[in-house]
């Protein structure tokens, strides 16, 4: 019974999973989603983050627990294989997506660690496209990565799988460009049901607050809202912001429009536009540029230079949850 349910669970996780992103990724390209915003350059970023940390970090973890985890927790082997399931999904759970939630806002929060986060906030557009847009270095250190599989060495093999088809789920629906949550505030008798929803789990519109390109207009926050699956870890920790709106920018407001290797796998690339954060002689954390309004309905046009710079991006704003 156990091999079988893992089976249906693998099946989900592989085969659900890709159904879904590829769903809503034909959905927002049919419905003209990217605006123009998806360039030969950011589909290279894109498509080269999707593919080449696939091809790395797992042969990587898979070293780790095959080889690494016998060898520093010999004995241990399933030596959580009595733990009740509910109990390991919960285990994984918060074990996962806590550790996931500091080591995200460590990278926002600590200069020198932001370039190696940058690239997921260089994109001008949420949705599929940009999902899994992140740094090689970055991901190849996923803290959360090597708790959890240390967890399934323990013997918490299954719990893992049925978490990581939920957190996938949720995180992948929340970057995506459809507003699916948008009803719950538009409809008074859906707000009870909002108010718990938004502050359990991240959501469209307190994650796109997260990479919106301003938070000037009070909608945007990327100083906070930092859960992945879990929103609640924002409100316990005093980095919430919920709006129940959407931001009219997404991205860096000095994005310069790094070549995709250097977002990809900075420091082992340099950027070659001269003043950008990942150039060789680029700054650890450029001020923020401040958009005008015409550029707020226009975000490509964020990178165009401005005289005023203003407070940078590792200072927090009041939490207004």
């Amino acid at each position: 019974m156990i091999e079988q349910i893992k089976q249906i669970i693998d099946n989900l996780n592989g085969y659900g999973f890709s159904v879904l992103v590829l769903v809503l990724g034909v959905l927002e390209f049919s419905f003209g989603l990217y605006k123009k915003r998806w360039n030969k350059n950011e589909k290279w970023v894109d498509i080269a983050c999707f593919t080449i940390p696939k091809l790395i970090v797992k042969p990587l973890v898979a070293y780790y627990s095959l080889l690494v985890l016998p060898a520093i927790l010999p004995g241990f082997k399933n030596v959580f294989n009595w733990v009740p399931f509910f109990w390991g999904c919960a285990i994984i759970a918060v074990a996962d997506d806590l550790t996931q939630y500091w080591y995200h806002r460590l990278h926002h929060q600590v200069p020198w660690l932001w370039r190696f986060h940058r690239t997921h906030h260089s994109a001008s557009y949420m949705g599929m496209a940009m999902a899994s847009r992140q740094n090689i270095i970055y991901t190849i250190f996923f803290s959360q990565t090597y708790l959890t599989a240390a967890l399934v060495y323990l013997g918490l093999g299954i719990p893992a799988l049925v978490v990581k088809g939920i957190k996938g789920t949720i995180t992948t629906l929340a970057h995506s460009s459809i507003p699916w949550d948008k009803p719950f505030y538009q409809y008074k008798i859906l707000h009870p049901l909002a108010w718990v929803l938004e502050r359990t789990i991240s959501t469209p519109a307190t994650h796109h607050a997260h990479h919106a390109a301003t938070t000037d207009d009070g909608v945007g926050y990327y100083k906070g809202n930092f859960g992945n699956m879990f929103f609640w870890w924002d409100i316990i920790f005093g980095t919430a912001h919920i709006s129940r709106q959407y931001p009219k920018a997404y991205g860096i407001s000095h994005y310069e429009g790094d070549q995709w290797y250097a977002q990809l796998a900075w420091p082992l690339f340099k950027s070659k536009v001269p003043g950008s954060e990942l150039a060789a002689d680029g700054p650890i954390v450029r001020d923020d540029v401040p958009l005008q309004p015409y550029q707020l309905y226009r975000p490509e046009a964020a990178a165009e230079p401005e005289t005023e710079q203003v407070d940078t991006a590792f200072q927090l704003q009041p939490v207004k949850a």
